[in-house]
């Protein structure tokens, strides 16, 4: 810049000659500050040379979406467990349960954080990763996703967003508010949310039982609840960030507060319209209430060192806890028959440190090694006036878990057109968990995983827009806390001691569960056109080994003596293999088609085929894979007006999975559209309206399992399926910009 005006004088007039004493004083430059921005989602996933999807904020907010989970679902080879609009599980590539690594801000979220808890407004940008990398941990057998909260800008954001949502008659408010503020060395960020929803979730469940003797009916059940919930919750996330003089050091610190309470109330008739065995009951009432607090504070320091690299420090110390009460009463004709009062008060704790050490060699070489501690603490305490539980288990349960682990990578260009990633992970795990009177009862288990992985980016040409990634990598999926120490949970519809029936398990933890090791490896090709569109096409295979799965059998419990009652129980069963093909597209029509509407376009498809070798087919899948996916969607501006419209349709076929000779479980399909239009006013207001779930639709589940009559001990095959209607959900939403 300096040169640039210094030629620019040259060109001048002559000025006339200054005064002696002008002359020899010194000349004063302006000051000159440079500043830069990061690079676009699609430059930074072709850039990266481990697969890695970008979604930025202007995907975030393109719907207007009120929960994480309903932006998450349109992603490639993202999909979502449970009724739409109601949040769920995450699943990459049709596996959960521990399959997807879930990281906030880098890190793997606290014990009982749910991604429900946080809010659009509060992330910055959701990085997927298809492979597992060194730095970010191996337990990703499905792969990773990174929610990153707000960061901090040289630049002022005031933005403010009020939201009214109607569903089935009720109105769900919330408000946001996102502020950033450079103060001198430090930038403040803060985003606070409040909502209030009111909604209405019934179900109704039907049983029904058929002899394996001669295919009679023996027994018929229909289950129809009424269930109204109200929660309110106020989230905030921060970050504080301070930047020392050359930016030698950062400093970074992010808390996190959550805080929900709701209340359920739900009515039951059961009614039996073939059968001898006694009926529970004829009606039941369960009120319940709750509350959920997360208090955590993440921090990071990196040091820039004088003989080149850096080093960057993070930490993270968090306690949530969650308080349950629920009163239920169940009525045999006109009269009350039991009364079941559950109090439960959870506890957990977390710390986390975690160090590394980032040089950039000779050859392009970018090494990094690090190594992370964590530790993690449970409580649980129930007070109930079932003396059978406690009596069998105590009122207190306790579990810690320790897990330490250390890493190195290399990021290598090795030519202008080849780009190599290699890693090697040591993570080991130990749990410890007492219950029962006094912590009489002590379970242990550790286990430790080596995990190699390598990446590697070809292009045809140096600046070519096309390119091919290979990935070969190990992964593993430990077994949770609850999994592997957990307090039975006794069915309440059947209550011990006594029998209950093959779909109405009691279900308990397995302290002597392995992890799950898979091998994998992953090929895509990747082309990325000039207006910032792209097509991908993605393969994958995993071999895994010590398969784990729950599964219903007939067993002798300590709760029930002398007569024996079904329990679902996790335990590893074997060798499995999961393989697929992801397609994506995303790409403005006017590129392809010279003179057509500047219509966005989005597109993605993923196919799904896995195997359990114990199991024996057909459907013998993993648990709740479908068979594919898929998602389209379009934007369009339209021309003369300030005015942009969309929508979505995602897809999910229905399935049967065989889970084990016996037991089998069923999916329906799930079809959600959505649609949104967006008038802007101004550069700082504009006014968005979101249609979700414009063809609501019962959301179906149920299951078989073959077992005898815990009262006839007839041979019988018991069939239940579960329909839960779902609900159109609009909303209105006010974005200023102050």
């Amino acid at each position: 810049m300096l040169a640039l005006g210094a030629s620019g004088v040259s060109h001048a007039q002559t000025p006339p000659a200054a005064p002696a004493s002008a002359a020899s004083a010194p000349a004063q430059l302006q000051r000159v500050e440079i500043t830069s921005t990061r690079a676009s989602d699609t430059e930074e996933r072709r850039q990266s040379t481990a697969a890695k999807i970008v979604i930025g904020r202007e995907e975030i907010e393109r719907y207007g979406d009120s929960n994480l989970g309903d932006v998450l679902k349109r992603l490639p080879g993202v999909t979502m467990q449970g009724r739409p609009g109601r949040g769920g599980n995450i699943r990459m590539r049709g596996l959960g349960n521990g399959y997807t690594q879930i990281l906030l801000d880098g890190q793997r979220i606290p014990p009982g954080f749910s991604l429900d808890s946080l809010t659009p407004e509060q992330i910055e940008r959701i990085e997927i990763l298809r492979a597992p990398t060194a730095e970010t941990g191996a337990r990703a057998i499905a792969g990773t996703i990174n929610i990153i909260t707000r960061e901090g800008f040289n630049k002022h954001i005031n933005d403010v967003r009020l939201s009214a949502a109607l569903e089935n008659g009720r109105l769900q408010p919330s408000v946001s508010w996102t502020r950033n503020e450079p103060v001198g060395p430090f930038i403040v960020n803060y985003s606070l949310s409040a909502f209030s929803t009111d909604r209405e979730s019934g179900s109704t469940s039907t049983t029904v039982d058929r002899s394996l003797l001669d295919d009679s009916v023996t027994l018929a059940q229909r289950d129809v609840g009424r269930v109204r919930e109200k929660r309110a919750g106020l989230h905030a996330t921060g970050r504080l960030q301070w930047r020392g003089e050359q930016g030698i050091d950062t400093v970074t610190l992010m808390p996190l507060l959550i805080h929900g309470r709701g209340s359920t109330l739900r009515e039951g008739t059961l009614t039996q319209t073939v059968g001898t065995q006694p009926v529970p009951y004829d009606t039941s009432r369960t009120d319940g209430d709750g509350s959920f607090t997360l208090l955590r504070l993440n921090g990071q320091w990196n040091h820039r060192l004088d003989a080149g690299g850096r080093v960057e420090w993070k930490f993270g110390a968090g306690q949530g806890r969650s308080l349950t009460h629920s009163l239920r009463d169940e009525f045999t004709a006109g009269a009350l028959s039991r009364t079941l009062d559950d109090r439960g008060d959870t506890l957990d704790r977390n710390a986390l440190v975690a160090g590394k050490f980032i040089r950039t060699l000779a050859g392009d070489h970018s090494l990094v090694a690090g190594a992370e501690g964590e530790a993690n603490r449970r409580r649980e305490t129930r007070t109930t006036n079932d003396p059978t539980l406690l009596a069998n288990f105590g009122d207190n349960v306790s579990a810690a878990s320790t897990r330490f682990a250390a890493y190195g990578q290399d990021e290598w260009n090795l030519t202008p057109q080849w780009a190599v990633h290699a890693g090697l992970r040591w993570e080991g795990i130990t749990t410890r968990g007492a219950s029962g009177e006094n912590g009489s009862v002590e379970q242990t288990n550790s286990s430790s995983v080596w995990t190699p992985l390598f990446h590697a980016v070809w292009k045809p040409e140096p600046e070519s827009r096309d390119q091919v990634r290979f990935s070969l990598t190990r992964s593993y999926r430990s077994p949770t806390l609850q999994n592997l120490i957990g307090r039975p949970s006794l069915n309440t519809r059947y209550p011990a001691p006594g029998p209950n029936t093959p779909t109405q398990p009691d279900r308990a933890g397995n302290p002597d569960l392995r992890p799950e090791l898979a091998t994998g490896v992953d090929i895509a090709i990747e082309r990325y056109l000039p207006g910032g569109g792209l097509f991908s096409a993605n393969v994958f295979r995993r071999q895994i080994r010590n398969y784990m799965r729950s599964q219903t059998a007939l067993e002798d419990v300590a709760w029930s003596p002398g007569q024996p009652r079904y329990v679902s129980r996790p335990q590893n069963i074997g060798d499995a293999v999961t393989q697929g093909l992801e397609l994506e597209a995303r790409f403005r029509l006017s590129e392809l088609i010279a003179g057509a509407p500047r219509l966005d376009l989005r597109a993605n498809a993923s196919v799904f085929r896995s195997r359990v070798d114990a199991v024996p087919g057909p459907d013998n899948r993993l648990d709740q894979q479908p068979g594919y996916t898929a998602n389209l969607g379009a934007d369009y501006r339209v021309p003369g007006w300030p005015l942009t419209l969309g929508g979505n349709l995602n897809w999910t076929p229905a399935y049967d999975t065989r889970v084990s000779e016996i037991q089998t479980a069923y999916q329906g399909r799930k079809v959600v559209v959505d649609a949104y239009g967006v008038w802007v006013f101004s550069p700082t207001l504009q006014l968005r309206v979101t249609a979700t779930n414009l063809n609501p639709r019962e959301y179906l589940t149920g299951g078989s399992v073959d077992g005898a009559d815990p009262f006839t001990g007839v041979p019988i095959r018991e069939t239940t399926v579960n329909a839960a209607p779902t609900y159109l959900n609009l909303q209105v939403r006010l974005e200023i910009k102050l």
